[in-house]
């Protein structure tokens, strides 16, 4: 399938390859407002497991993040190629057997090798 030149180009070029069982920290612009009303952009990092990636190398691919926070599990979807995501660093390279590891949220985190 053939993209049009305005998609082409809102497409990044540095995306690592990401499979499930990747451990990743990606890094995203928050914009926070003060009580002045005064917008400042920080960079917010989440680190966690990649329990799924869907949408391919198109626009709109897509990865499940998957981390504990204080006891709870907490999973994000991120856009890859969002404007918002500054980058994406693979720490990790798990192997696991499935393409979409959601038995992660049952406590069966043994499954997926280091």
């Amino acid at each position: 399938m053939q993209l049009n030149s305005s998609k082409q180009e809102q497409l990044k070029q540095d995306v690592p390859v990401l499979k499930s069982g990747y451990t990743v920290r990606v890094h995203q612009k928050i914009k926070d407002v003060s009580a002045e009303g005064k917008e400042k952009e920080r960079i917010q990092v989440f680190e966690g497991q990649v329990i799924g990636v869907s949408g391919g190398k198109g626009i709109n691919a897509t990865m499940t993040v998957r981390r504990i926070a204080s006891g709870v599990g907490v999973e994000r979807i991120f856009p890859i190629h969002s404007p918002m995501i500054e980058k994406i660093e693979v720490v990790n390279e798990s192997s696991a057997k499935k393409a979409k590891i959601y038995y992660t949220r049952t406590g069966k985190e043994a499954k997926v090798k280091e």
